[in-house]
């Protein structure tokens, strides 16, 4: 079966090169100007005071789904979120898989207050830097994709850079990841190599993870009743984007959802 996340990694280290050869980090840092020293949000406090735990995603579309959404506007799509009562927004900026950009991030920041977390796949500091100079609030790491020792580095990176970081695992053998500097952890119920999504992994990891740290489930989360569930397993946070970004008008989506959830 051809392994998608190799593909995937392969293709962001190329991407990430290039990157750095057309803006050099000190470029990149000038760019992000202000935004260096603003304030961050904090995501983890968002989720621990939520009465959702939504975490709504804009994503156009998947390697396993293809496009879900290909015209969706990052500036019409995410105040519809907040407005419905989404806790954080999570934003894909990885192209050629999922059709999203840095510039989706940018706007992203000029149109809501909530929380912002740059989902992508990150291997490199300099990802760290853009996500600060375009306005994230906090950064995905996935386990997947990182030794434990690069996990580390990233993560300390991230804090220095006053970005939260959402450490994902599908496996109890990433436990092995978790390090000092990671604030929250994520259970993702797709696994990278297939892309096969099972939502049990959630529920079959959660007494394997510590019990002090802010848990949220990834994928595969289209039932309202799952978040109950999912609450009672110890999960604060949800991550939430196909079931939305499928429909035409995904904060109307994420409305519906949201008063669907029992109490």
């Amino acid at each position: 079966m051809k392994d998608i996340l190799q593909e995937i990694v392969a293709n962001k280290r190329v991407e990430v090169l290039r990157q750095e050869e057309a803006i050099p980090l000190h470029t990149l840092i000038s760019m992000g100007g202000s935004r260096m020293e603003m304030a961050t949000r904090s995501m983890r406090a968002a989720l621990e005071g939520s009465d959702s735990g939504i975490i709504a995603e804009f994503k156009r579309k998947s390697p396993s789904k293809g496009w879900l959404h290909p015209g969706a506007n990052v500036r019409e799509v995410l105040p519809a979120y907040e407005k419905n009562g989404a806790s954080a927004c999570s934003v894909l900026t990885d192209s050629h898989f999922f059709g999203g950009s840095l510039g989706d991030l940018a706007n992203a920041r000029k149109v809501v207050d909530l929380p912002l977390l740059r989902k992508d796949f990150i291997i490199s500091s300099y990802q760290l830097y853009q996500a600060r100079a375009m306005g994230a609030d906090a950064v995905l790491l996935i386990a997947a994709c990182l030794t434990p020792e690069e996990c580390l580095s990233l993560a300390e990176t991230a804090h220095v850079l006053s970005l939260e970081v959402l450490l994902e695992i599908h496996s109890e053998s990433e436990l092995d990841h978790l390090n000092p500097y990671v604030d929250m952890i994520g259970v993702n119920n797709r696994n990278l190599g297939s892309f096969h999504t099972d939502v049990e992994n959630s529920f079959r990891l959660a007494e394997k993870l510590p019990k002090e740290i802010l848990k949220v489930s990834e994928s595969g989360i289209s039932d309202p009743i799952l978040i109950g569930r999912l609450r009672k397993a110890g999960y604060k946070g949800f991550l939430i984007g196909e079931t939305f970004m499928k429909d035409e008008n995904p904060g109307d989506a994420l409305a519906s959802f949201k008063s669907a959830i029992p109490c």
